[in-house]
């Protein structure tokens, strides 16, 4: 499995390229920013990329959307809680950042569905709190979990923003507790973790 993170956009958030290293078809997961860079490491990559996928809907998860749609045909993909997000600019001007406005999503993402790039499999995991839309993307072969801004490495997504609830966040991360403590964390912000890691040491999760 191809793993590229690039640091994107105005938060510098965790911009995913994945991909099937045996027939090239990959995913662009939370471009939030700095389009041209993205799109040239694709390149270099060698990916043809089929889903551009927002793990939610907040500006910093998706400024670069129109952009990368544009340049790759891929399909842009999100949950249905979060898809109004994508027109009304993320949330941007709640941090006093003009927004961009998203083309509209073009496949709806429900908690068991299966996104296939090649040989690879993302199920996808409903996972609100951050936001009421938010979602993981889970390989169980390759034991990765691309899980945006719901649990990060000895911390936690925030839940004060719109559409944010603490109580409903915990929830959505003791379900990401059950995945084997092996499985790899790619979290919207900061270093990768493992589950195991966070089970056993997160000051939040105590």
């Amino acid at each position: 499995m191809i793993v590229k993170m690039l640091h994107v956009g105005p938060l510098q958030t965790n911009c995913y390229i994945v991909g099937c290293e045996d027939t090239k078809e990959g995913a662009i997961i939370d471009p939030g920013g700095d389009a041209k860079r993205i799109l040239a490491e694709v390149e270099q990559l060698g990916l043809k990329i089929k889903y551009v996928v927002n793990t939610h809907g907040h500006f910093d998860h998706t400024l670069a959307n129109e952009e990368v749609v544009k340049a790759t045909g891929a399909s842009l993909a999100i949950h249905s809680a979060d898809a109004p997000m994508l027109t009304k600019g993320g949330g941007a001007f709640f941090f006093g950042i003009m927004g961009q406005a998203s083309p509209p999503a073009d496949t709806i993402l429900e908690e068991g569905q299966v996104l296939t790039l090649g040989e690879i499999e993302l199920k996808v995991l409903h996972t609100p709190g951050h936001s009421p839309g938010s979602v993981c993307l889970y390989s169980e072969e390759e034991g990765v979990l691309f899980d945006g801004d719901v649990l990060f490495n000895m911390g936690m997504g925030r839940y004060d923003l719109p559409g944010g609830d603490y109580r409903v966040l915990m929830e959505s991360i003791k379900k990401l507790l059950t995945l084997p403590d092996e499985t790899t964390v790619y979290p919207g912000h900061g270093p990768a973790t493992t589950i195991g890691r966070e089970r056993r040491s997160n000051p939040f999760l105590s």
